[in-house]
């Protein structure tokens, strides 16, 4: 079970709890979660998190080999999901990767900003 975080906060229920995911909100929770903390990041968890902080400093040419690499990597734990496609996008402000998963025969769409 997974709690909804918004801006790094955890979202209240109203009731004095906090709001919990169930299903693909649940997945995509933890997919954005390992795809956005940094790998090395946690002294517990050295694997967990992805490096794709790292790719904004690679040439542009090698980006997009660079993101599926690291988003491969980092979802890697995650055995009940298939990704089926990674995308780099450049943008103003640096870049972003759109990841396409199947989970259960769904497919779920995850995007970073970088």
């Amino acid at each position: 079970m997974e709690r909804k975080l918004i801006n790094g906060e955890y979202v209240p229920n109203g009731a004095g709890g906090l709001t919990t995911l169930e299903g693909a909100q649940e997945v995509l929770a933890r997919v954005l979660f390992r795809l956005t903390a940094r790998r090395g990041g946690l002294p517990f968890r050295p694997n967990l998190g992805s490096r794709l902080y790292q790719v904004l400093r690679e040439k542009p040419s090698a980006r997009q080999a660079l993101a599926a690499q690291y988003a491969a990597e980092a979802l890697e734990e995650e055995t009940d999901l298939k990704l089926s496609r990674v995308e780099w996008q450049d943008t103003e402000n640096g870049g972003r990767v759109v990841v396409r998963l199947e989970w259960r025969g769904e497919t779920l769409t995850a995007q970073v900003d970088l």
